[in-house]
């Protein structure tokens, strides 16, 4: 009877305008919350409604690391969708982005729906599905009538790499029937998670940034419409209820009132609908608006209402777990509240169309005439480093933000960013300018400006992020509107020829794509050196690091050795010089022992329990991604197989490694001629042995005294109260503050820098200096904090501590990176010093 009235209605059905569409239980088989659905499957439900639905499409704008497809699928009523094109011209028109349009479509609002940017939050995958049925089920009368003022925009799966590690280890670990006790294995994921992408990237903190893949494809379908509602859907921890907005503070100064009241009317609308279901919620806790590259504060810093959406759940939940009150949280009751939020979104938008609209032109015309934060103007000093300047042009054209290059000269006053201070520069013919007057002036202050305004200072992530400061270029920020200048010429290179007679060919360091130069030539065959100290060589001067490619040493290459160097230098379009003689004018002759040969690294990484997932994924990628050089990844519970005679660089991102190394000869090793690389965490391993010099204390004395100052400080906390506990807490925090080390740059370690690195401060590990190493980068003064937050506890520890060093021992070295340059793959400045760390220290 069942199939008799399944063809009864299809025949009824198909004599209307549309046929009758599969729901998601249809079409899978099971119903949304019985298991979780493949990638694979979840496309081919979009994909065929797509084809059976005609105001429905579905774009492929790109595919992940692991070939898996990157979709959004755009929805509207039959009307709209037929001017689908005109509207997005529409809306780029009135963002100040396109030729003027027809004003015919100012009613239609933009939702853009984010699921599954964190491939363990998974629930949202599943949502999306229902949220697509509901809005192409022409049953289903009120989300038609949304439709009418809306275009609805939903990506299932930011993330597809990450859900398919998390779903795939679920698939073959979960009981059958499931087992919700929090105990089971089943809610124990290993190491490392579902929640990252392939390099095991967080991709709700690349937005602004744009280092991965997903994040680039992503933005150059979003910039193509700009939508004006983006919600992004999460997961939290098991015992959480639901969070929507209002957002928690600090909201940044530049989000205008608007958006705060709008995300407002947003959230209530959403607890209506929770409070018919009383189901428990809560708003303006824990996720602020301030870091730029997340998925709610990078539309909103574009104009949209931006707004984080999280369920209770995440890798713990499955499919179904007994949180911490006894009460059982099913899968389906994760969808059920996501997709509630979902269409609520939507509704919300529907019936304030004309006025989100109306907001969203004026956020952009006040851009371009009158904009509200206390910079007008930023200038970038022309620099010698051309891959600094073409890679900022690359982050400002994807961004789609406006600059003009300089072509005159002139003085002005404004605030530096080296001195941190107002001060005169002069403006000359070559500099970068960048004015606030433009349509995407928000994004531009908000990623330039020298230190954001902090209405709370508990945060929850980095407060610090500068560009120039990331890139470390000579930079002002005036408070008065300079616009002259020409368009810029984007950056070409010239390809270079063979020349006879060579005696060597001489390349820059002073940035990662010098770097990348130096691996591609070392996979060559070619034996490189690097320059100990300055040198001037047929009236040129070259500073010290340069790389040097001698005639002799690679003589067995022949005529091959030039066409080779030739070859690399313009596919890396990497600018070389060439010198006929080994005799110089000033420093050490190219074939002296200040000159020193470059022993190619073998590199182990060690990954693993016990590491940090994605401190690991940020050495992992540099190494396949910015530089092209090969490593061998080793798991911690299999080093102790592992012959390290076989290797000569060991890097150990943060993580814990007392048991992982216990088992190997590692001093043995480092004296043998082995380099230890250790970043953040993986300092402790190291720190107030016997055996190593890095210690956490300069002094006995000083040792007593800061513990004098605890002391005196639990004291006066006795009477503290409990509601102040959070904030107590925060004057030990740094929460991801810049600062300004002194540099040794005579050093390996800190060859291409001048005489002070900014660092991105996380975290309040404090090292003495060493007393037997070489202190290459020191925290000499509390003043030296830049920019972002550091409480005032943990400032007054930070003077006269390490922050990058090197202790030999024997014939080898241990380098400590107690801040990670290499965090996010953003602090692009940070990425020549893991290279100096890679292959020039020890090469003696």
């Amino acid at each position: 009877m069942k199939n008799v009235y399944t063809l009864l209605s299809t025949l009824l059905i198909s004599t209307s305008l549309f046929a009758q569409i599969p729901s998601p239980a249809e079409f899978l088989g099971y119903e949304l919350g019985e298991r979780f659905t493949p990638h694979h499957r979840v496309i081919d439900y979009f994909e065929t409604i797509a084809e059976e639905v005609p105001n429905i499409s579905l774009t492929q704008y790109g595919e992940t690391n692991e070939y898996r497809p990157l979709v959004v699928a755009f929805i509207s009523s039959p009307d709209n969708f037929d001017k689908l094109e005109n509207i997005r011209k529409a809306n780029l028109s009135r963002a100040g982005l396109a030729e003027a349009a027809d004003s015919e479509f100012e009613d239609i609002a933009l939702v853009w729906l984010s699921y599954n940017v964190h491939g363990n939050e998974s629930v949202s995958t599943e949502a999306s599905m229902q949220v697509l049925y509901n809005l192409a089920n022409k049953n289903n009368a009120q989300a038609q009538e949304w439709l009418k003022n809306t275009v609805v925009m939903i990506d299932p799966c930011i993330n597809p790499d990450g859900r398919e590690r998390y779903v795939n280890w679920y698939q073959q670990k979960v009981a059958y029937p499931h087992n919700p006790s929090p105990d089971a294995w089943e809610h124990h994921e290993p190491w490392p998670g579902g929640r990252a992408n392939h390099y095991l990237f967080d991709l709700n903190r690349d937005w602004a940034w744009l280092t991965q893949k997903e994040s680039r494809l992503r933005l150059n379908i979003y910039n193509q419409w700009l939508p004006h509602v983006h919600a992004d859907f999460h997961e939290q921890g098991v015992n959480s209820p639901y969070y929507f907005a209002p957002a928690a503070e600090p909201f940044h100064q530049l989000i205008t009132d608007w958006q705060r009241d709008f995300q407002t009317q947003i959230g209530k609308n959403n607890a209506r609908y929770f409070d018919e279901e009383g189901w428990l919620y809560f708003t303006r806790e824990r996720f602020d608006l301030l870091y730029p590259s997340y998925g709610d504060t990078y539309p909103t810093y574009n104009g949209a209402i931006g707004m984080t959406y999280e369920q209770g759940g995440s890798g713990r939940a499955g499919l179904a777990v007994i949180t911490e009150e006894g009460d059982t949280l099913t899968l389906k009751d994760r969808i059920d509240h996501h997709v509630t939020t979902s269409l609520s979104t939507i509704e919300v938008s529907a019936k304030n169309a004309a006025r989100v609209v109306e907001e969203f032109a004026a956020f952009f015309e006040k851009a371009e005439s009158n904009p509200t934060g206390q910079y007008k103007s930023f200038i970038i000093k022309k620099t010698d480093n051309p891959d600094k300047w073409n890679k900022l042009q690359h982050l400002l054209n994807t961004h789609e933000i406006e600059y003009t290059i300089s072509n005159s000269s002139r003085n002005y006053s404004g605030y530096s960013y080296r001195t941190t201070a107002s001060q005169s520069f002069r403006l000359e013919e070559g500099d970068m300018i960048l004015s606030a007057y433009q349509p995407k002036s928000v994004l531009l202050q908000v990623l330039f400006e020298p230190e954001a305004e902090l209405s709370d200072s508990i945060t929850y992530d980095i407060t610090a992020w500068s560009i120039p400061y990331a890139y470390d270029l000579e930079a002002y920020a005036l408070t008065s509107r300079l616009s002259d200048g020409q368009a810029p010429e984007q950056p070409s290179f010239e390809a270079q020829q063979v020349q006879e007679n060579a005696y060597a060919y001489i390349a820059p360091w002073n940035s990662v794509e010098d770097v990348r130069f130096l691996s591609k030539v070392i996979q060559a065959g070619i034996k490189a050196r690097y320059a100990g100290n300055d040198f001037t060589v047929e009236g040129t001067k070259y500073p010290a690091g340069s790389i040097i490619l001698t005639r002799a040493n690679n003589e067995a290459m022949g005529k091959k050795f030039d066409q080779t160097v030739i070859d690399i230098a313009n596919a890396q379009e990497q600018k070389i010089s060439v010198v006929r003689t080994g005799l110089v004018s000033t420093g050490n002759d190219l074939g002296s022992g200040e000159v020193h040969y470059i022993e190619p690294p073998k590199v182990l990484l060690i990954g693993g329990e016990g590491t940090s997932s994605l401190a690991f994924g940020e050495v992992w990628y540099y190494f396949e991604q910015d530089i092209e050089y090969p490593l061998t990844i080793v798991d911690t519970k299999d080093i102790k197989d592992i012959d390290l005679k076989e290797y000569n660089t060991l890097i150990l991102p943060s993580g814990n490694y007392n048991e992982t190394l216990s088992s190997l000869d590692l001093e043995g090793w480092v004296r043998a001629g082995g380099r230890v690389i250790a970043l953040e965490n993986a300092l402790s391993y190291f720190r107030d042995s016997d055996t190593y010099e890095l210690s956490e204390y300069n002094s006995e004395e000083e040792k007593q005294r800061m513990e004098g100052e605890a002391e005196a400080a639990k004291e006066s906390e006795k009477l503290a109260s409990y509601g102040s506990r959070e904030r107590r807490g925060i004057s030990n925090y740094i929460s991801g503050g810049i600062f300004k080390l002194q540099l040794d740059n005579t050093h390996p370690l800190g060859l291409g820098y001048p005489e002070y690195y900014y660092t991105l401060k996380r975290g309040n590990k404090r090292f003495g200096y060493l007393q037997n190493g070489w202190n290459v980068g020191v925290l000499r003064s509390k003043d030296e904090l830049v920019s972002g937050f550091a409480g005032q506890k943990i400032l007054s520890k930070l003077p006269e501590s390490l922050v990058f060093g090197v202790e030999e021992k024997g014939r080898g070295e241990l380098v400590y990176m107690v801040d990670n340059p290499l965090f996010r793959a953003f602090w692009y400045n940070g990425k020549l010093m893991f290279g100096n760390a890679l292959f020039l220290v020890g090469q003696n």
